[in-house]
């Protein structure tokens, strides 16, 4: 019954227009595929390993009203569906549909997970029971921004305080996943708790973070209200060269979390042999961080949704593993600001 990989994530949308728009003409994904049925329509997008399928109409309107826009289905590849499917079940996940080629099941919040086959061809990575039509060709025309994305990092899951270890467990039972690492961060009055669980392929890394409910309102409580309750709270993509990535999505409309120039002086004190380094990160904005076994720089960008929810992180690893324990307070003081900046 174990996980293999992640097929795609499928985000419903209100203006699949505008959405496909800032994935290809910022981001660099190419589209590829169409799907149109009678009560919804959807993109399929891709770049490297990742898959994204965009998708809006009437079909979805009761998760947009809900939840508004963001993730709503990961679909993972494992080597047994139906063992997958019944493990899930018997864990605590609820099924929500099942065809000759695919089993679902609910996983947290609005998100369900399509347990596809771990073989077969690429049609069988594709949300199935839809007609898919190869886009055509777009006519030559001004280079658009280069492929700089080779898979999906990781997916950042938020959860109701109080419901971390129960969702760890879930995924453990459910999926085969382990509990690769834990984080506690306090910033003032409030905390935010986090248990990263990894499949076993190590293909399939989610990282839930959770508000102490012991401690004030913050940015996570802040972001269950926006977005109705649990659900994704960001993807990150892995890139080769995250500068020249940073500096074209941004020149192309992508927006990111401001850093403050104190960290860079900080930086250089914690890691002296990135002195040649620092410049170039503090142009960019990028965060710096290392465990032991390399280095990792990552950036995240603002929510481009109306509701301020789901964002995205761009993450080149120099040998890390982890996910950098200063980092993860750095983010969080950075959508912290944020925060109280948009008030």
């Amino acid at each position: 019954m174990a996980v293999q990989d992640i097929a795609y994530v499928e985000l419903y949308t209100k203006n699949k227009v505008t959405a496909v728009d800032y994935f290809v003409s910022a981001m660099g994904f190419t589209r590829v595929a169409d799907s149109v049925e009678v009560d919804r329509s959807s993109v399929l997008l891709r770049q490297g390993d990742v898959q994204l399928v965009i998708t809006s109409g009437q079909g979805i309107g009761k998760f947009l009203d809900e939840f508004g826009d963001g993730v709503a289905d990961i679909a993972m590849t494992c080597d047994d569906v139906a063992a997958t499917r019944e493990a899930a079940v018997k864990a605590g996940a609820r099924p929500v549909g099942f065809a000759e080629d695919r089993s679902a099941v609910s996983a947290f919040g609005g998100v369900r997970h399509s347990l596809l086959p771990s073989t077969g061809t690429a049609e069988h990575r594709l949300p199935p029971g839809r007609r898919w039509v190869a886009t055509p060709s777009e006519p030559v025309g001004p280079a658009g921004p280069a492929a700089r994305i080779r898979l999906l990092d990781h997916i950042a899951v938020c959860l109701e305080g109080g419901s971390l270890a129960e969702c760890a467990d879930f995924y453990q039972n459910a999926f085969a996943f382990s509990r690769y690492s834990s984080e506690y961060v306090a910033l003032g009055g409030q905390a935010m708790d986090s248990i990263v669980v990894r499949s076993a392929s190590g293909r399939v890394t989610f990282t839930l973070v959770a508000p102490d409910p012991t401690k004030n309102p913050g940015q996570l409580d802040a972001f269950l209200e926006r977005n109705g309750g649990a659900g994704v709270q960001h993807l990150a993509f892995l890139v080769d060269d995250i500068i020249p990535a940073v500096h074209e999505f941004r020149e192309r409309g992508v927006e990111f979390l401001s850093t403050p120039g104190t960290y860079y002086d900080l930086l250089l004190e914690r890691f002296p042999e990135m002195w040649d380094q620092i410049t170039e990160l503090l142009a960019a904005q990028v965060l710096a961080d290392r465990d032991e076994w390399g280095h990792l720089l990552q950036l995240f960008s603002r929510s481009p949704y109306e509701r301020n929810t789901l964002f995205f992180e761009l993450i080149q690893r120099q040998g890390s593993r982890g996910f950098g324990s200063a980092n993860i307070r750095a983010l969080y003081e950075a959508v912290e600001r944020d925060r109280l900046t948009a008030r």
